[in-house]
C-alpha cells in the first residue's frame, strides 16, 4: 500500500526479521532505524532482500517538485565524419550501431566547470530563483578537473553569498538520477527547501581516440535542474528504485595506472615502492556486449519497480527518458516497457553519449521546445559504471 510519500513498499513472503533497536520517529517525519537486517529463506539457502525490497515506509510531511532546467554544451562539434579521418571508420557505421551522429568536445580554454555555471544559471532563470536563497549544490561527475570536486567553485562563481553547502557526487552515468534522490532526501528529512542538481562530465578527456570501440561514444555537456521543497499533494519524485554491482567494475572503467614516464626515469629514489610513483586515470575500458546485456536486463526492471512504487503502469505515463548511451538500449528497454517511440525522448544523435549530464540535458531540451509540459509524468533512468544503475519516476513542474 502507498504511504505518504506516494512510494510503495512490497511484501516479501516468510521475512525472517532481527530489528535492533526498534523502530523511531525523527523530527523529520521519516522512519528510522539504527540496525535492521531481513532475509528469506529458499530451501534452506540464506537469500539478503534488496535494499528496495526491504525498505521500510517513510512518513514524509512534504514533497519536492522540479522547477527549473538548464543545459550547456561546448562549441566545438565532432562528426563521425569527422572521426572516419582519425580511426577506421564511418557515419553509417557509427549511427546505424549506436544512433550518434555528432558530439560536442570541450576544447580551447572551455572547461567543465564552466558549463555546469552555465546550465545551473538558465535553470535558476527559468525558476527566476536568486542563487543566494539556495540551500545546497549538488554536483553530479565522475570528471571533475579537481580531484576534490568542483561544486564548491561552482558555489562561487554562481555568487552565492552565503555558505551555501555544495558537494559531488560520483556516480558516472547514475549520477544525476542518485543527485534528485539525494535533492529530494534533503528536501524531505533535513529541512532543506532548494537543492541544484548539476550533472555534468567532460568524458572525451578519458576517451582513447585510436579505439573506435569507444571514441565514437562520448562527448561532453553539462544540465541543471532546481529541485524545490512543496506540499505533500504537489509531490514530483513519486518513486526512485537504485542499485549497484561492484562485480561488473571489470566490464566498464578507467583505473587508476602508474605513469610510464616514471619508469623510463627509474625509481625516483624509491625505497620499498615508497614514495610511490605518479599515477594517473587509464582511458575508459569498455567490454560493449556486456553492458549491453547488463543495459536491457537491469534497466527494465528497475523502471518497472519504480512504476509499482508510485502506483502507475507504463501506459499512464507521458514519457520515457533514459540516459543517453546508445539508441539500441534505448529501443530494446522502451520495447520491453511497452513504451511507444513517440513516447521517447532521445537526443543522443546530436550528443552522444555525455554520461551524468544527459539526463538533464535531453530533459532540458525536451521542456524548451514545448515536449514535456507542466504535469508531464517522466520515467527516466541511468545505467553506468560502478555497474549502477536507478530509476525514478517524477513530474515536471
Amino acid at each position: 500500500m502507498a504511504n505518504a510519500s506516494g512510494f510503495f513498499t512490497p511484501s516479501v513472503p516468510k521475512l525472517r526479521t532481527k530489528i535492533q533497536p526498534s523502530m523511531g520517529i525523527s523530527r523529520s517525519g521519516f522512519c528510522f532505524s539504527r540496525r535492521f537486517v531481513c532475509s528469506a529463506g529458499t530451501e534452506g539457502a540464506e537469500k539478503q532482500v534488496s535494499p528496495s525490497e526491504s525498505r521500510m515506509p517513510k512518513l514524509v510531511s512534504k514533497g519536492c517538485k522540479l522547477v527549473g532546467c538548464g543545459s550547456a554544451v561546448p562549441s566545438l562539434s565532432v562528426s563521425n565524419d569527422d572521426l572516419s579521418k582519425i580511426v577506421d571508420t564511418n557515419d553509417e557505421w557509427i549511427s546505424v550501431r549506436t544512433g550518434i551522429r555528432n558530439r560536442r568536445v570541450i576544447s580551447g580554454k572551455e572547461t567543465l566547470k564552466d558549463l555546469a555555471v552555465e546550465a545551473a544559471r538558465k535553470a535558476l532563470e527559468m525558476a527566476d530563483f536568486d542563487p543566494n536563497d539556495l540551500d545546497l549544490i549538488l554536483m553530479c561527475s565522475s570528471t571533475p578537473e579537481e580531484l576534490f570536486g568542483a561544486a564548491p567553485q561552482i558555489q562561487r562563481e554562481l555568487g552565492c553569498k552565503k555558505y551555501t553547502l555544495a558537494y559531488d557526487i560520483t556516480a558516472a552515468c547514475s549520477g544525476f538520477v542518485l543527485g534528485l534522490v539525494s535533492a529530494a532526501c534533503h528536501i524531505r528529512g533535513g529541512g532543506f527547501r532548494n537543492v541544484l542538481v548539476i550533472g555534468a562530465d567532460g568524458i572525451s578527456r578519458f576517451v582513447d581516440w585510436t579505439d573506435r570501440g569507444t571514441c565514437i561514444l562520448f562527448g561532453d555537456a553539462a544540465g541543471a535542474v532546481l529541485v524545490q521543497a512543496c506540499a505533500a499533494e504537489e509531490d514530483g519524485l513519486l518513486s526512485f528504485d537504485l542499485h549497484s554491482d561492484g562485480e561488473g567494475a571489470r566490464h566498464l572503467g578507467a583505473p587508476m595506472s602508474d605513469d610510464k614516464t616514471d619508469e623510463l626515469l627509474g625509481s625516483n629514489g624509491s625505497v620499498l615502492d615508497f614514495p610511490r610513483k605518479r599515477s594517473s586515470y587509464s582511458c575508459i575500458q569498455m567490454n560493449g556486449k556486456e553492458v549491453f546485456r547488463f543495459a536491457v536486463r537491469c534497466v527494465p526492471q528497475s523502471i518497472e519497480s519504480a512504476l509499482e512504487k508510485a502506483g502507475l503502469v507504463s501506459s499512464s505515463v507521458d514519457w520515457l527518458l533514459l540516459h543517453q548511451a546508445n539508441q539500441r538500449i534505448i529501443d530494446a528497454v522502451a520495447t520491453r516497457l511497452e513504451f511507444p517511440p513517440e513516447k521517447v525522448i532521445s537526443n543522443l544523435a546530436n550528443y552522444g553519449n555525455t554520461s551524468a549530464a544527459s539526463i538533464p540535458l535531453a530533459l532540458d531540451e525536451a521542456v524548451r521546445s514545448g515536449k514535456v509540459k507542466p504535469g508531464h509524468t517522466i520515467a527516466t533512468a541511468g545505467f553506468g559504471a560502478g555497474l549502477t544503475w536507478g530509476s525514478a519516476v517524477i513530474r515536471w513542474g
